[in-house]
C-alpha cells in the first residue's frame, strides 16, 4: 500500500467515525506534513484521493473541509442520539398512580398473579419455613445461592449453552441484573445502545449512570433493524448494547434466529458487549423454545439477564445474570449496593426447580396467556377504529397499539386514571422525539365484566379523538 493510500485511510476512519464533523477544516496541506510526518507530495495526493471519494471539499485560499457524510446523513434519520436522559420522574409518578387496589391494571408490567399462584411453590415456602437453614444469610451472599445457580446452568446446558454455577450471579430480580451489569460495563459518559421503543428500565438505568444513548428504530418486519445497527456502531463509539430480542416489552416480537445469528457476528467483529434482558424468555408459545443471544456467544460478549417475577409472580424478587468474566465485579458491585438476595426464597426455589413444578406450572401459564392475549386482540381489533393498528406477537401478554397520528397517549392514560383504569403510555418507553400515539396493554386478565368495561372506555376515548380530527 502507498503512503498516500495509507493516510487516506486513516483520514477516512476520522470523517466515518465522526471525529471530523461535516464543513469542519482538515489541518493544512504543511500542518498534515508535520502531524503525519510524511512528505508534502503524500499528503496532497492522500487529500486528492478523500476529494475524488467525495469525503472532502476545497475552497479556493481556504483549505479543505469535510464533506456531508452520506452514511451519516442517511443515519440521522434513523439513529437518535439522547445525550441527557430524564425519566425517573415521570416513571415515579406513573408507577405510583397505578399502585391503588381501585386501579384496574391494565398498564401492570406484571402477569395477573392469579395466573402465578402455584400451590406446589406455596407448599414448598411452608416447608421451608420449618427449617432453620431457610434463615441462614450466609447462602444469600454474592453471587447466591449454590445448588440455585447450579440448576439455572443447567437450564442454560439444555439449551446448548455450555454453563458452570461460577458463571451465574443471583439477583434481586430481573431489573438490578440489568442495573448491576450496566454498572459493571460502564461509566459516566460512555455511549451505550437501545432500541427506540425499550421498557422504561433501561432509560431509568441510563440515567442514573449518566450514560448517553444511542437508539436504532424497530424493524417494522423483523423487529431488529440490522442496517441501522451496523451504522450505528460504525459511527458511534458504542460501550455496551441492551437490547431486548425475545417477547419484547413493550412491543412483542421475537427476532428470528437469524437475525441473531448475524448480530452475534457483528458485536464480535466490533468487539461491542451486549447485555439481553430476556426476563420474558418462558412465555413463547409455540414448541419451540426461542434462542438467547448467549446461544450465539463465541467470545464472552454477551451478559444474559432474566428473571423469575414474570413467572412466579412480583413478590419472587429473584433474577439472575449470566456473568461470565464479569461475575467478581457484579458481585463487589452487589456488596455495595443490593448486598444479597433473600436466602429463604433462594432455598425454596432449589426445592421447587428440582421437582420439575416449574415446568408444569410454566406449560400452564403459557396455555393460558396465549388464550387471554388473543381474546382481547380479537375484541380490540374489532372494536377499535379502522386508523388504529393492534400489534399481535405470539408470546408474552403485552399487546401494543398504534392510536391515530393525532392522539396523546399521555392524554387518554390521564383521562383513563380519573375512572381508576390504568394503561402504559408510550412516553414511558420512547423519548419525545417521536409522536406520542401508543399505548400498551396487559392482556393477562380474564376478560370479565369489569375488564370490558374499562377496554369499551379506553374506545371511546379513542373514537372522540377521531371525532374531534
Amino acid at each position: 500500500m502507498y503512503k498516500s493510500e495509507q493516510l487516506a485511510l486513516s483520514l477516512k476512519h476520522l470523517i466515518e467515525t465522526g471525529a471530523w464533523k461535516a464543513h469542519e477544516k482538515l489541518p493544512s496541506l504543511r500542518q498534515q506534513v508535520e502531524i503525519s510526518g510524511f512528505s508534502l507530495i503524500t499528503v496532497m495526493n492522500a487529500y486528492q484521493e478523500l476529494e475524488a471519494q467525495g469525503l472532502i471539499y476545497s475552497k479556493e485560499k481556504l483549505g479543505y473541509f469535510v464533506a456531508e457524510n452520506p452514511l451519516q446523513a442517511a443515519l440521522a434519520k434513523k439513529v437518535i442520539v439522547n445525550e441527557r436522559i430524564e425519566i425517573n420522574s415521570l416513571v415515579f409518578r406513573y408507577l405510583k398512580s397505578i399502585q391503588s387496589e381501585k386501579i384496574i391494571p391494565l398498564g401492570s408490567a406484571f402477569p395477573d398473579s392469579q395466573l402465578l399462584y402455584s400451590p406446589k411453590l406455596m407448599q414448598t415456602l411452608a416447608q421451608q419455613a420449618k427449617y432453620r437453614v431457610g434463615y441462614e444469610q450466609m447462602p444469600s451472599l454474592p453471587p447466591g445461592n449454590y445448588e440455585l445457580r447450579k440448576l439455572i446452568a443447567q437450564r442454560y446446558c439444555m439449551q446448548g449453552i455450555p454453563t458452570d454455577p461460577s458463571d451465574i450471579v443471583i439477583t434481586s430480580g430481573g431489573l438490578d441484573a440489568l442495573n448491576l451489569s450496566l454498572r459493571a460495563m460502564t461509566q459516566a459518559g460512555d455511549y451505550i445502545l437501545l432500541q427506540e421503543t425499550i421498557f422504561y428500565g433501561a432509560w431509568q438505568a441510563a440515567e442514573n449512570l449518566g450514560l448517553k444513548v444511542i437508539t436504532i428504530p424497530e424493524h417494522p418486519e423483523l423487529g431488529l433493524d440490522l442496517e441501522a445497527f451496523k451504522k450505528a456502531i460504525t459511527i458511534y463509539p458504542i460501550k455496551v448494547c441492551l437490547l431486548m430480542l425475545n417477547s419484547h416489552n413493550p412491543i412483542g416480537f421475537t427476532v428470528s434466529d437469524e437475525i441473531k445469528f448475524e448480530l452475534a457476528k457483528l458485536l464480535h467483529q466490533h468487539e461491542i458487549y451486549l447485555i439481553e434482558d430476556d426476563v420474558y424468555e418462558e412465555l413463547y408459545y409455540d414448541q419451540k423454545r426461542p434462542l438467547s443471544m448467549k446461544y450465539y456467544d463465541q467470545q464472552n460478549l454477551v451478559l444474559h439477564c432474566s428473571s423469575f417475577s414474570k413467572t412466579l409472580g412480583a413478590g419472587f424478587r429473584v433474577g439472575w445474570v449470566y456473568a461470565g468474566k464479569f461475575s467478581e465485579h457484579i458481585q463487589h458491585l452487589q456488596l455495595m449496593s443490593t448486598i444479597s438476595v433473600n436466602s429463604f426464597i433462594q432455598n425454596a426455589l432449589v426445592d421447587y426447580l428440582s421437582h420439575r413444578h416449574y415446568e408444569k406450572h410454566l406449560k400452564g401459564l403459557r396455555t393460558t396467556l396465549k388464550r387471554l392475549k388473543n381474546q382481547y386482540y380479537q375484541y380490540l381489533s374489532k372494536n377499535l377504529p379502522e386508523n388504529c393498528t393492534v400489534h399481535y406477537y405470539p408470546s408474552g401478554y403485552f399487546l401494543w397499539v398504534t392510536l391515530p397520528e393525532e392522539a396523546d397517549s399521555s392524554r387518554i392514560y390521564e383521562s383513563m386514571i380519573q375512572n381508576n383504569i390504568g394503561i402504559a403510555p408510550s412516553i414511558l418507553f420512547y423519548r419525545e422525539n417521536k409522536k406520542q400515539n401508543h399505548i400498551r396493554i396487559n392482556c393477562s386478565f380474564e376478560m370479565n365484566e369489569t375488564i370490558i368495561q374499562a377496554l369499551d372506555l379506553m374506545i371511546v376515548q379513542i373514537l372522540e379523538i377521531g371525532l374531534r380530527s
